[in-house]
């Protein structure tokens, strides 16, 4: 088995260091069986998210207010796959990027968090299915930063800049696109199939044996 892949074997995940325990994330020391499936780390999510059984790992979309018509597209895909993977999309909860992702996801079934500058929850977009008023303005940025396993940004602003600073401070894998800023230690990748990809890859490296 490469090192990238996983394999599905009774409805469970396997890598090179055990079996995956979805609800905490942790590989735990067991063979897998000879008659299994090998897949593709985004593969191993999906299947997880069918199971139900995997935990909603916290994912950061970040972006401009003011984006363009590619951008918001690509949000609106990003948020969609989020969703499908079972995964919780925390953003800003305002719009432009923010509107879109949680848009996507909302309507793939999945759960939309809103991180707001506002001290009124109410604020948030239509797409929040959580919103957290933070009354703490840009502020707030750290916080979505430090929350979130990974970040994807789509698209630049000074507010994103300052996203991406920070989840780069803390140690988070940062993929961008769209525009994101070619910054040292982002991930730029061409498309949504691309970023899910490396994310998927990313989460199931992050699993602690």
């Amino acid at each position: 088995m490469q090192s990238d892949d996983y394999l599905i074997a009774q409805d469970r995940i396997y890598g090179p260091q055990g079996r995956l325990d979805p609800w905490s994330w942790r590989w735990l020391p067991e063979e897998s069986p000879v008659k299994a499936m090998t897949v593709s780390p985004r593969r191993a999510l999906e299947h997880l998210a069918h199971t139900g059984e995997m935990r909603r790992i916290p994912i950061g979309v970040i972006g401009p207010r003011e984006a363009t018509d590619e951008q918001l597209a690509l949000a609106e895909e990003i948020g969609s796959a989020l969703g499908h993977l079972g995964l919780t999309v925390i953003c800003g909860g305002k719009t432009g990027v923010m509107e879109a992702v949680s848009r996507g996801c909302h309507t793939a079934g999945g759960l939309s968090v809103g991180l707001l500058p506002d001290h009124d929850w109410r604020a948030a977009n239509d797409y929040i299915a959580l919103p957290i008023a933070t009354g703490m303005s840009e502020a707030r940025n750290m916080i979505i930063a430090k929350s979130s396993a990974a970040l994807i940004a789509i698209g630049g602003s000074y507010g994103t800049l300052s996203e991406i600073a920070y989840g780069l401070h803390f140690s988070k894998p940062v993929i961008g696109l769209a525009g994101a800023h070619a910054i040292e230690g982002v991930e730029l990748v061409a498309d949504t199939d691309a970023a899910i990809s490396r994310l998927s890859a990313h989460l199931l490296a992050s699993a602690a044996g």
